[in-house]
């Protein structure tokens, strides 16, 4: 195991722990991702092995794997090395976790998979070309004609059969040996070209293609020259295809909760109906990858006939710019070398539109002002142009740059009338949206970067290849900048002016640097060094206006605190250069960015702002929270809020009578909190505090809604589906036909046990069979006139089925009829005669009597039923990383414990607090623990704690909580400052002086009273005293047959807040040691108690390591606990599931006997639902950065 590895390496030097530094983790979290689509340019860029598949953009791998628990593929890695384009990758058929990719520059890589690591680097790889045979098509001998192979494949089972498809010919089946055309295949029509063939392994003489003009799968086999079968599964070509040895194993026939946001565009992967292994797989078993030329990709069962996974486009190159739409912040643009603009929404991660045909590369994008609904973009070739985005057509284009490529374009947000540019021909254009030309600035080189002031509508900046920055005015006539800024050393790439300093503007360069510029003054006032590599994105932050974010060539993005020139915090997860920066409108600590990498990747700044989160949860003074720019500017200050959102805040909290406390918790909530669910969770708050329906969102409906709403939404949903204008949808990506959208109001209305509803759209839909199997559960009497209906429509069209349904439902005079208007008079004969003997019958309708006790069972099953589908939703919410909508599932049914739960757990700490707060008493406990925690997180920021602003903060904290004594014993002796400050602490927290605490820790130990002389003697001016003391009495009792967890516990939680510099005396090396071992082992214990299974192994071994190399004197034995060890792995291990998974050993008698003990030590957690691994929001999505790598498990932090 991979911790193994790295506990074993901590042992190597005895002074390891002196050494040990802190991880330093990423403050910014990332929250969201959006995966790019497969590439169209090469052929073999999709793979599969196992339960895994994967396929390639044009410089990334992206590898999907199959969650067993849940039945739906998952995204598990990005792998991006490769600096040219990729144009192959493999899977090895002996190791599934090993797979190549080949790149244009000739370098092959060998992955791990499973460790989402490089093995191996194979340069010079190019090869000489040879040729055993060419094989025309017959039609060909003898031309010149040409008819491009477009796949071959070799029959898996020998290889002597070559299936080859050619352009027009069609395809082929070859002796390779003898040169001979075994059979020639034949396609329903000649239109039809495939591009794409794929033997099926386990169905042998079974093959599938691609057709390339429309999305049609044909399945086939050697025996025949037409297809077995055809599927239309989307409605563009084909790219590539591969089919899978062997479908995924499925645990479970358990359909996937909802979607799947962050794997899927517009459809998602779905368990198939259960069904017998014969049924499910008779031909062909397999599952196809399916690659398309719009960069879909998708897993196909084609057993099942449906998709398992389907992510219908995503970007395929290079993504050059993002921006958030002014107006609709929830709608985020991208522009792309692939010559295209998306419109993606960024609540559930799905594309919404895309721009028509192709521009070629597009580098920059910008968004009208107000609710124009239009894009600006620029491109390489073909100038700039105006996209209607509702409407979906492009509605203007600006030609004066010729065929240079333009780099920038900015429309200004001031004045909604004007658009400039900048190109490689040295111009800066400022144009009339109608293309009436304002200004040509002309510059000595290329023009890379232009930006509109925020402050004075008239002022642009430019950035240019000539190393400058310049500042026009454009209500003059003149056409010379008003300023220029020396000083890069390269050429500069973006400049961006500051939203809420005015006159302050920033540029980034090729040489590394950012530098602020102060336009008043005419000059740099601070130079940002740290990026390795060209800046390209640019971004201020709109509430603090000295945070500065900034994205590199060096794959990093930066966060500067611009008054210091210091940088705050440095993110490593793209995969290769990041190029566009964006701000969320209304969430201004959100911000998105692209990469070169082909995500778009969605991030919180929220983490660098902990202490004005704080003042807002502690009821801080106005002062605290809101500042003007110029005081949040000066050096020292703690963040302040100076932006629009913020002070659109106070004013409506201002105008609120009575307490504003709960508005004011849930806007700056909002404002903080990254999308992916706060809105609905806040929603679910204010049901269950009994605010008026009508008061609700339009779009509460779309999320979790509470179990009360669910019938009534959902019916009006279905309803909408049913009776909506297919108008009213138009232009957007994979709108529905109305027979989808009659399909899914069917699904939803049968959900609901509205049976009628549902046979009835199912007749609309021609879908008789369906609608009459279950028209039996609305009544017979109904089951009848739908068998009558069903007659009556056959009888019309003159059809043989009309016959069982008349003899079903005792029809006999319209059955004789039919049959004597064909002139059958036989059988209308044989009908009556049959009649006549008494061998049809009409079914009578009984009415079933229930009593009301029996209803009552029936309810309580129920109720049963749904907690077990909300804490199943909830777990599987939580498990992908979306703590938020988990707590969502919890509120909906008005479990607020365990909604509260799941937030802590995800480490939604100030989420938590704000929602616990307005919810009152039936959150508190989980409140006041969500608030301890926050404490602690002030206390361990290593870099801030001994400031007085964090110590002060942890104090509040703690001081909102009841019985707070402890942890503010805990606060004071963890705190490293003078003694003088410490006593200032101790005042606070109402606690004595350091000096009192030394004697009260002396009468305590002469009364015998070890709990009380540790925690004094912790805050007094040798806390070094408490070690010997409390390790003792803990080693008493463990000696002790009948200790708990919880009698320890606490003396030990208390011991391990001693400060750092007084546990690292050398006075204290035999203390120090034992308390690590005793920390090592009932921290395994706690992990146990708490289902933390992944680290329980790493904390045993680690205790076993510090026994086997220090000198101690602990009664623990190395034997001891592997025996504890390999007793609740055994009593713990999952009972297989299947033949095919290795053998399921049962724990002897001893293992049980050792893991009963070792339950009564730990007995049960006191808050309730706090157990199980946590998952926090993002932790889930693939990174590339190695920072987050547990030291314990060697595996990726999920906390």
């Amino acid at each position: 195991m991979a911790w193994m590895t790295y506990i074993s390496n901590w042992f190597e030097q005895d002074d390891w722990y002196e050494g040990l530094q802190r991880a330093n983790m990423s403050q910014v979290r990332q929250v969201g991702l959006l995966a790019a689509g497969c590439q169209p340019w090469n052929k073999d860029v999709c793979a599969a092995n196992g339960d895994r598949f994967a396929y390639c953009a044009t410089l990334a791998i992206y590898i999907y794997q199959l969650d067993h628990r849940y039945n739906e593929f998952k995204l598990h890695a990005i792998m991006s090395e490769h600096k040219k384009t990729i144009t192959a990758i493999s899977w090895c058929p002996h190791n599934p976790d090993v797979f190549a990719s080949g790149s244009t520059d000739n370098l092959v890589i060998i992955w791990n998979v499973a460790e989402q690591k490089v093995i191996a680097k194979l340069d010079n790889t190019k090869g000489n070309k040879s040729q055993k045979h060419v094989l025309r098509p017959e039609s060909l001998e003898g031309t010149d004609e040409e008819d491009p192979v477009t796949a071959l494949e070799w029959d898996p089972l020998s290889t002597d059969y070559l299936l080859v498809a050619n352009m027009h010919f069609g395809i082929r089946l070859l002796d390779s040996e003898s040169l001979y055309c075994i059979t020639t295949f034949n396609f329903p029509s000649a239109a039809a070209s495939v591009q794409c063939l794929a033997w099926v392994p386990s169905a042998p003489g079974t093959f599938v293609t691609g057709d390339s003009q429309v999305g049609v799968l044909r399945i086939w086999n050697v025996s025949r020259t037409t297809p077995i079968d055809n599927f239309k599964l989307k409605k563009t070509g084909f790219h590539c295809l591969h089919v899978l040895n062997s479908p995924p194993r499925k645990k479970f026939s358990r359909q996937s909760p909802t979607k799947n946001h962050y794997m899927s565009s517009t459809s998602e992967a779905v368990s198939p109906p259960t069904l017998t292994q014969n049924q499910a797989f008779s031909l062909p078993p397999g599952h196809a990858v399916c690659c398309f030329l719009d960069g879909g990709v998708g897993l196909y069962d084609l057993g099942a006939k449906k998709w398992d996974f389907l992510r219908d486009l995503g970007h395929v190159e290079t993504i050059f710019d993002c921006k958030f739409k002014p107006d609709d912040p929830n709608l985020l643009a991208t522009a792309s070398f692939d010559g295209t603009i998306k419109v993606w929404d960024i609540n559930t991660l799905t594309a919404v539109y895309t721009s028509p045909g192709n521009e070629g590369v597009i580098y920059s994008l910008s968004w009208a002002p107000g609710d124009l609904n239009c894009i600006a973009g620029a491109t390489s070739r073909n100038g700039a142009f105006i996209w209607d985005v509702k409407k979906g057509k492009m509605v203007q284009r600006f030609n004066e740059h010729g065929k240079d490529g333009i780099f920038c374009v900015a429309w200004s947000h001031k004045d909604s009338k004007r658009i400039a540019t900048c190109s490689g021909d040295g111009f800066c254009i400022v144009r009339t949206i109608d293309g009436k030309v304002l200004h040509k600035y002309k510059h000595p080189a290329a023009v890379f970067g232009c930006d509109w002031s925020q402050n004075n509508k008239d002022m642009i900046a430019t950035g240019c290849e000539d190393k400058n920055v310049r500042v026009y005015y454009v209500a003059t006539s003149s056409d010379q900048p008003l300023k220029v800024f020396s000083g890069h050393t390269a050429k500069v790439f973006h400049v961006k002016w500051s939203p809420l300093s005015e006159g302050i503007l920033c540029s980034g360069s090729d040489d590394g640097s950012v530098r602020i510029w102060d336009y008043t003054q005419d000059a740099c006032i601070n130079i940002l060094s740290g990026h390795t590599a060209p800046v390209r994105g640019l971004m201020w932050n709109t509430e603090i206006p000295y945070l500065l974010i900034s994205g590199s060539w060096d794959y990093t993005i930066k966060v500067w605190d611009t008054r210091e020139g210091t940088c705050l915090d440095t993110v490593y997860d793209h995969g290769a250069d990041v190029y566009g920066l964006t701000c969320h409108p209304s969430r201004p600590f959100t911000m998105a960015s692209c990469s070169r990498d082909s995500t778009v990747r969605l991030w919180s700044l929220t983490p660098l702002i902990t202490p004005l989160q704080i003042n807002i949860l502690a009821d801080r003074s106005w002062e605290e929270i809101i500042g003007n720019t110029d005081h949040a500017t000066a050096q020292g200050t703690p963040p302040l809020l100076c932006g629009k959102v913020s002070r659109e805040i106070k004013h409506e909290i201002e105008k609120l009578t009575g307490n504003p406390r709960a508005k004011k918790l849930r806007w700056f909530s909002e404002c903080l909190s990254p999308p992916g669910g706060s809105d609905n969770l806040w929603n679910l708050v204010a049901v269950i505090r009994g605010q008026d329906d009508s008061l609700l969102p339009q779009n509460y409906c779309k999320g979790i809604m509470h179990l009360k709403h669910l019938i009534k939404f959902r019916t009006s949903e279905a309803q909408e589906l049913t009776t909506v204008k297919m108008s009213k949808f138009g232009g957007g990506i994979g709108v529905p036909t109305k027979e989808e959208r009659l399909k899914e109001a069917a699904d939803i209305h049968l959900r609901l046990g509205q049976i009628q509803r549902y046979c009835e759209l199912m007749v609309e839909l021609g879908e008789w069979d369906k609608a009459l199997s279950v028209a039996p559960g609305v009544s017979v009497k109904y089951w009848k006139k739908l068998m009558q209906r069903r007659a009556d429509q056959l009888i019309q069209e003159d059809k043989d089925d009309v016959v069982p349904y008349c003899i079903a439902i005792g029809d006999v005079k319209k059955l004789v009829s039919f049959f004597m208007s064909r002139g059958q008079l036989k059988e209308a004969l044989l009908v009556a005669q049959a009649a006549c003997e008494g061998n049809m019958q009409t079914l009578h309708v009984s009415t079933p009597k229930g009593s009301s006790s029996s209803d009552d069972i029936y309810k309580e099953d129920f109720k049963e039923l749904l907690r077990k589908v909300s804490e199943e939703l909830a777990e599987w919410y939580f498990q992908d990383g979306r703590a938020v909508l988990a707590a969502c599932c919890q509120l909906a049914v008005d479990n607020t414990e365990l909604a509260m739960a799941y937030l802590i757990r995800g480490n939604e700490l100030e989420l938590a607090v704000c929602v616990g707060t307005v919810l009152g008493d039936a959150a508190a406990p989980a409140t006041h623990y969500a608030l301890e925690l926050l404490a602690r997180k002030c206390m361990m920021t290593p870099t801030c704690f001994p400031s007085v602003g964090y110590r002060n903060l942890a104090a509040d904290l703690l001081l909102m909580t009841p019985d707070n004594e402890l942890q503010l014993v805990k606060l004071c002796a963890f705190y490293p400052g003078c003694t003088e400050e410490i006593n200032d602490l101790h005042e606070k927290c109402k606690l004595p002086t350091v000096e009192e605490c030394m004697q009260l820790a002396e009468t305590a130990q002469a009364d015998g009273n070890i709990f009380e002389t540790v925690k004094y003697y912790l805050l007094s001016q040798e806390p070094e005293k408490a070690l010997p003391i409390g390790i003792d009495y803990i080693k008493e009792y463990i000696t002790s047959s009948n200790w708990t967890l919880d009698t320890i516990y606490p003396v030990l939680d208390l011991l391990s807040y001693i400060r750092t510099e007084k546990l690292v005396l050398h006075t204290c090396t035999k203390a120090r040691n034992e308390l690590l071992i005793l920390c090592g082992y009932i921290g395994a214990l706690l992990a146990i108690r708490r289902q933390y299974q992944s680290i329980v192994p790493a904390l045993y071994e680690y205790t076993s390591q510090l026994l086997k190399h220090r000198v101690v004197s602990v009664p623990l034995k190395i034997e001891h606990l592997s025996k504890e060890l390999d007793a609740w792995r055994a009593c713990t291990q999952p009972v297989s599931r299947s033949s095919e998974e290795s053998a399921y050993t049962p724990p002897s008698d001893s293992q049980k006997m050792v893991y009963a003990t070792l339950l009564k030590r730990l007995q049960q957690e006191p808050l309730g639902g706090i157990v199980g691994p946590d998952y926090v929001t993002g932790s889930n999505l693939p990174s590339h950065s190695d920072i987050h790598i547990s030291c314990l498990t060697g595996l990726k932090i999920q906390v």
